[in-house]
């Protein structure tokens, strides 16, 4: 330890004149957080790299373009001092400290007043690490203290107790394709804060064995009533579990508002009064066939894609989709809910103008150890689907993107494959 440590303080810079000196790499990464903080920045630079230019475009700094000059510094609260000439980063210093200006160098820790520490924050908190000295730094193991600090805040495996009373309500959250690691950052904190977590089957349940004991799981399919009345039911354990002062998730699979039902049970926890926060979810949509190697999009092949729910046959009076016109589409369709009824919409599609043989490929529990992707045509995709024994849940794309991906040398041109895949658990 240094015989006189530097002593952590937090500066609130809204308003006040910060002056940093090159236009480079370290200004790059250091001026978002000053013009977050509200700082008026004076960037003086001859060049700038093209982030930090974008900056001044914008009007969030203001951009003198030249080098420095002795008084630059007069006016200034704090410093960012980041040339690529020491002799004027020497003389900026020494400017600083004549006119008490706290300054940070990046070629010279040493002749520094101020060090920048390695940041990072999570839920209105941040969390800064600052290394005793300026010789023994190391900013690799400091950045890595602060990620740890940071991620266990962020996955709720460091949590502190709220010595403020918590507003009870219900948390929305779309849980993502169903590897526990593709949720958002706000919705495993807020998972890990709550008192109720009623889940979908679809959702990522292995973090529910990560809740402490006292957090009360509901399985969403076992509440009961009857299927006719789940989503009634669903809807009425979040009001009451609310109304009781309890912190509740409503943990969805993908995201709350493709295909989840989701705004009906923000509808009738408005109707009820209780306040509802929705955190939106990664899609299985376009995740799955990311997982399997598939784009819903790529240049010169598919330039939109159209993601549909196929839980009931074209020919269905219920159905709302216009499959018709889906066929005529050169794009990307992309369906959710349709393994059981993928041979109707097949031939509906080859009927309407889409060709028997576009590809077609079914990624079965995506984003799982247990993915597995099978693939077809729109002519064959039906008898694939019953020899593959192809079940829920599975998303089914179509289109020529299907075959855009490198194929396994070792593995046939047609069926069912498993794509070599980085692991799922990080």
């Amino acid at each position: 330890m240094a015989e006189h440590p530097a002593y952590p303080v937090g500066l609130r810079l809204f308003g006040r004149r910060v002056v940093a000196l090159g236009g480079g790499q370290v200004a790059q990464r250091r001026l978002p957080a000053l013009v977050a903080a509200g700082a008026d920045v004076l960037l003086v630079a001859p060049e700038a790299t093209p982030s930090v230019e974008a900056m001044a475009d914008a009007g969030a700094i203001t951009w003198v373009r030249r080098r420095y000059q002795e008084g630059d510094l007069a006016d200034a609260w704090y410093a960012l001092i980041a040339t690529s000439d020491p002799a004027a980063n020497t003389a900026a210093s020494a400017e600083a400290e004549r006119h008490r200006v706290w300054c940070v160098r990046s070629d010279d820790a040493d002749a520094a007043t101020a060090w920048t520490p390695a940041t990072g924050h999570s839920a209105g908190v941040t969390v800064a690490v600052l290394t005793t000295d300026a010789r023994g730094r190391d900013p690799r193991h400091t950045a890595a203290i602060r990620d740890a600090v940071v991620e266990g805040l962020r996955d709720g495996t460091l949590v502190a107790r709220h010595h403020r009373t918590r507003v009870p309500g219900v948390a929305l959250v779309g849980g993502g394709p169903g590897d526990p690691d593709l949720i958002t950052v706000r919705g495993r904190r807020l998972l890990a804060e709550a008192d109720v977590v009623i889940a979908d089957r679809l959702g990522p349940r292995d973090l529910l064995a990560e809740l402490p004991p006292h957090v009360e799981v509901i399985d969403a399919a076992k509440i009961p009533y009857g299927r006719a009345m789940a989503q009634e039911a669903i809807n009425d354990a979040l009001i009451q579990h609310a109304r009781q002062g309890r912190s509740v998730v409503r943990l969805k699979g993908g995201d709350p508002f493709v295909f989840g039902r989701g705004m009906e049970e923000v509808q009738a926890l408005a109707e009820a009064g209780i306040p509802c926060t929705v955190v939106p979810g990664i899609s299985s949509s376009i995740s799955v066939p990311g997982a399997a190697g598939i784009p819903v999009t790529h240049r010169g092949v598919a330039h939109e894609f159209t993601v549909v729910s196929g839980h009931v046959a074209p020919d269905d009076q219920r159905s709302l989709v216009d499959w018709p016109a889906l066929a005529r589409l050169t794009g990307t369709l992309v369906v959710l809910m349709g393994v059981d009824k993928i041979g109707q919409i097949a031939e509906t599609l080859i009927a309407h103008g889409r060709s028997p043989d576009t590809p077609v490929a079914l990624v079965q529990e995506g984003t799982t150890a247990a993915q597995r992707r099978v693939d077809a045509t729109l002519a064959t995709v039906a008898e694939t689907v019953r020899a593959e024994d192809v079940r829920p849940p599975a998303v089914i794309v179509i289109g020529e993107v299907v075959a855009v991906g490198p194929r396994p040398a070792s593995e046939p041109a047609g069926g069912a494959r498993r794509p070599h895949l980085p692991s799922n658990r990080g």
